[in-house]
């Protein structure tokens, strides 16, 4: 795979994309058709939350190219069924090679289900809505002309990193919070030239 270029590159389709979104061919769809658009729902949110944290010290493609599997594997994201997962289960898990064999990030995708069903039975509108009152004023910042104009954290992801902390989740420091508030649509960090930027 190639080094993702600093601005937007236009591809062979004609239509300029972020540099990232060009650098693999597992990346295009997902660039275009997934990150940067609103993610709403508990059970998508988690999904989400545990793909960040195991994406956590490595590089994204990897995950991507595993998600069916993780998907799978976590019971299709069902908050109620990984809340539900047993020593057996962490058991298959780690044997499993179609996902990230690592056991404290295991652990952590089973804990943080138990934190977001509290949070879904206690909070008013549920994790979804929870996650979604750290999305800054989209007015708030220009468009990004280059990734070096995108940030690692913001003051809204080091905020929602620390309330999600105080509710029980793990891996959710605020670069995984801001990463996970890219993938969802809560900031729109395509870049100004994207053709993806101003799709709904």
């Amino acid at each position: 795979m190639s080094e993702p270029v600093a601005g937007a590159v236009v591809g062979e389709d004609g239509l300029a994309r972020c540099g990232w979104g060009l650098s693999a061919p597992d990346y295009v769809d997902y660039h275009d058709r997934e990150w940067g658009r609103p993610v709403h729902g508990d059970d998508a949110l988690f999904e989400r939350i545990c793909l960040e944290a195991f994406q956590s010290g490595l590089s994204w493609i990897t995950i991507l190219r595993r998600r069916e599997s993780f998907r799978t594997a976590f019971g299709h994201f069902s908050i109620d069924a990984v809340a539900a997962f047993t020593d057996a289960d962490r058991a298959r898990l780690l044997a499993d090679a179609g996902i990230i064999r690592n056991r404290a990030k295991i652990d952590a995708a089973i804990a943080n289900a138990a934190a977001a069903a509290a949070v879904r039975d206690g909070y008013d509108g549920g994790l979804d809505a929870l996650i979604w009152s750290f999305a800054p004023d989209p007015a708030a910042r220009p468009a990004p002309r280059a990734l070096a104009d995108v940030p690692a954290t913001t003051p809204e992801s080091t905020a929602l990193a620390k309330d999600l902390k105080k509710r029980g989740f793990r891996f959710v420091g605020p670069t995984t919070a801001y990463a996970l508030m890219q993938a969802c649509g809560l900031v729109n960090d395509h870049l100004a030239d994207c053709f993806a930027r101003e799709l709904p």
